[in-house]
């Protein structure tokens, strides 16, 4: 258990945004044998072997044919890539007072912002530039403390602990340089151009976002708890893609599917809102020659979970959470519920995902929430209003999400594992 929990941690520290995430993903299937295939050619899968295709370099679909050429359906398992976080804007550098040197940000997602101070934070995401008379894109992060976005100290605001409201616009700007010290015009995008690789004149865009750069780590009185950015839902794509590329499935196709933008809502062309899932499971029937009756024949018979992860009860506020109920860490898989339908669970999808636990030897727990308190969606049910897939959505406990840095159960992510795995090999 531990050394999946710190290979999981560690996949999570080599993936400061969506870009990283969905690139460290492709090189693990890469490594696994599977083989890239691209939405501009032509797809002609063989049975037996796995490809991937890469959307918008933050957004990826992973499926893996059984030796028998007549699939039943899909087995698809989905979780997201992006977390809530402060993208950097154009033109980002703000002096004050020539003395200090900002970084202009917005919000990226719901955030709790008060975690965000006083952290040592850096800047990671992708540029763009011309090559060979192509627009390319390549990954940044910026591998140094690099910023942080100080407090007010309390002599300043005597009421900060009776609670602040923070306008992101001018308490979240990180402090990034001091003039003092000879510094020059457009520093970061120097930075972040040699840590692309290239000229700071040749980038001609970016989608740059701050990242926590305080490492995940195992603690608690026997090490039953974990503590890392962008557990939601790195966690889960960990676990995802650690059963997919170790399963050979046997009558099902199985399918991997990792999408961005989900903290924004999902209605981009690389999130679930999009047409990426119904585009690649037609593209792969059509490849292995079925005509569009079979692929929609395949679909009444396929199933999607949807991951990503869950409230845990609080420690502190138990009150928070639903009377009956309440998940906990390490109290294995979480099946969520909504009666108004933001979570695509229902009684048969449910009684699967029960049945697959068993069967994995692995314990699950319900969530909903308090039905005087308003939730959050998934991707689950936007994904399934393009695809017609029977479904239902899971996630793994958690404390503090959408903090800075989130708080999750040890044996979690190995009880992911454990039920996925089973789940491709169907």
């Amino acid at each position: 258990m531990l050394k999946l929990v710190r290979d999981m941690l560690e996949f999570v520290e080599k993936s400061p945004s969506a870009y990283h995430a969905a690139a460290n993903v492709c090189e693990t299937l890469r490594r696994c044998g599977f083989e890239e295939l691209r939405e501009s050619g032509e797809w002609k899968p063989e049975v037996g072997k796995g490809y991937y295709v890469l959307r918008n370099d933050s957004s990826l679909i992973a499926f893996r044919l059984p030796e028998s050429k007549e699939a039943s359906g899909f087995h698809i398992v989905a979780a997201h890539s992006d977390s809530p976080a402060f993208k950097v804007k154009e033109s980002p550098e703000m002096a004050v007072e020539e003395h200090y040197v900002r970084l202009n940000t917005e919000k990226y997602g719901g955030m709790i912002l008060s975690t965000w101070l006083d952290r040592p934070l850096s800047v990671a995401g992708r540029v763009a530039v011309k090559e060979q008379g192509r627009i390319v894109t390549k990954l940044v992060n910026i591998d140094k403390d690099l910023l942080v976005i100080p407090n007010v100290a309390i002599h300043m605001d005597r009421k900060m602990n009776q609670g602040v409201e923070y306008n992101p616009q001018t308490d979240m700007l990180p402090l990034y340089a001091d003039a003092s010290f000879g510094r020059k015009k457009n520093g970061l995008m120097k930075k972040v151009a040699k840590a692309a690789g290239v000229k700071p004149e040749e980038i001609l865009g970016q989608d740059l976002f701050l990242y926590v750069r305080e490492k995940g780590r195992v603690f608690g009185e026997s090490g039953e708890f974990v503590l890392s950015p962008r557990l939601d839902d790195l966690q889960c794509v960990f676990s995802c893609v650690s059963a997919f590329a170790q399963t050979m499935p046997k009558h099902y196709i199985g399918v991997c599917a990792v999408f961005d933008n989900e903290e924004v809502g999902s209605s981009t062309g690389q999130g679930a809102d999009s047409t990426f899932l119904e585009d690649t499971l037609y593209r792969v029937a059509k490849g292995l020659g079925y005509e569009r009756e079979r692929y929609l024949r395949m679909l009444s018979e396929s199933f999607l979970i949807s991951a990503d992860n869950a409230h845990a009860v609080h420690p502190n506020h138990p009150e928070k959470a639903d009377p009956t109920n309440r998940p906990y860490l390490n109290g294995g898989i979480v099946i969520k519920y909504h009666g108004s339908q933001k979570y695509m669970t229902d009684a048969v999808s449910a009684a699967r995902m029960k049945d697959l636990c068993v069967r994995a030897g692995v314990p699950y727990q319900t969530y909903a929430n308090r039905s005087d308190i308003a939730g959050g969606s998934t991707l689950g049910n936007i994904a399934v209003s393009h695809v017609p897939l029977r479904g239902v959505d899971i996630g793994l406990a958690q404390l503090a999400m959408h903090s800075a840095v989130e708080t999750g159960g040890a044996k979690d992510t190995e009880y992911a594992v454990k039920a996925f795995k089973v789940f491709f090999g169907e």
